[in-house]
């Protein structure tokens, strides 16, 4: 139950605050803390922000970020379970290398955008979300560029992530060879901004509205009056 102050119920920051005290060791063992770089694991922390603070900004940016991207995953998840593979994105969902439970705890893919859908919803749809999320997303395209292990990199440890937010292409057995790296690259973040970002970000901008000013608690409220004082 949500106190008096609050626009979200205490049970969802609790299950949530429990799933992230589960998820993060476990992908910090079996990832490696590069893990934490994908698009989705940082909405997963924008969204606890979120649901603690009451802020509206870091829900946005994870909604701009992944709403379009995980219908992308779902579907293709939904296409390896049948036998048809799109892009092979959720390859990694089918490996019997990985255990059941390390498996199944990816399936947040599939219910953090209904979490997000509902939290901009509740607290409001920040419009500064768009650049914001674009700035963080481009940023991580060029650390995982520049920085991190490109497709096609042979690993000690095969579950540690290579090709991360796809930035050399759709298969993390190897790079794509139909454009020079640095254009793909290009063409990628633009693509993310065009195709998914912009659409999400007008979508939401019509459906939900501007946030509404936090309610401060009771608690909060004397204080203020106090030091006016």
């Amino acid at each position: 139950m949500a106190s008096a102050s609050s626009r979200l119920p205490l049970s969802l920051k609790l299950i949530f605050s429990a799933f992230l005290a589960v998820v993060v060791p476990v992908y910090y063992v079996n990832y490696g803390p590069t893990n934490f770089l994908y698009f989705c694991d940082i909405a997963l922390l924008l969204c606890f922000i979120s649901l603690w603070t009451e802020s509206a900004l870091p829900a946005s940016m994870a909604a701009v970020g992944i709403l379009l991207p995980q219908a992308f995953w779902c579907a293709d998840f939904l296409g390896e379970l049948l036998g048809v593979r799109l892009v092979g994105m959720t390859s990694y969902m089918f490996d019997p290398n990985r255990s059941l439970f390390l498996r199944g705890l990816s399936f947040f893919h599939g219910w953090l955008p209904f979490l997000l859908v509902f939290l901009v919803k509740r607290l409001g749809y920040d419009r500064r979300a768009l650049w914001a999320w674009t700035g963080l997303g481009w940023s991580l395209c060029l650390v995982a560029y520049f920085l991190l292990p490109a497709a096609g990199t042979t690993m000690p440890d095969p579950k540690i992530p290579v090709n991360i937010n796809y930035v050399f292409g759709f298969d993390d057995a190897q790079a794509q060879t139909w454009l020079p790296a640095p254009v793909y690259l290009v063409c990628w973040m633009t693509a993310l901004l065009v195709v998914f970002y912009l659409p999400t970000h007008l979508v939401l901008r019509k459906v939900c509205r501007n946030p509404m000013p936090q309610v401060k608690s009771l608690d909060q409220r004397e204080n203020t009056g106090r030091m006016a004082a």
